[in-house]
């Protein structure tokens, strides 16, 4: 599995800008971060590259745990988290579709 990937602020303003208008593939139900919760967003990830996981938890710190959690299962970048919802990147390993500032 890949490492968690860095990002300049550069290259997440320019990933936020096109995660805008994606709809959330992935939720974070009350169960948690569960290894069929993993191997689904590394489908998702696999598929698009980028996208938005919504999760349930009440509590900010405990999304935040989650989230972060996903990210570093996935050996995603967790480019941003608003309320319930966060966006993911990982590139593909043979041709990324998604080209993004100084990569």
């Amino acid at each position: 599995m890949s490492t968690t990937q860095t990002l300049t602020e550069r290259q997440r303003r320019h990933l936020r800008a096109l995660a805008h208008a994606l709809k959330p593939v992935v939720r974070l139900g009350t169960a948690g971060l569960t290894d069929a919760v993993v191997r689904e967003t590394e489908r998702a990830l696999a598929d698009h590259e980028l996208i938005k996981v919504k999760a349930a938890a009440a509590d900010a710190e405990a999304r935040d745990t989650l989230l972060a959690g996903l990210a570093e299962r996935t050996g995603s970048a967790l480019v941003q988290r608003i309320g319930h919802c966060a966006v993911l990147y990982r590139p593909r390993d043979d041709v990324p579709r998604i080209v993004i500032p100084g990569h």
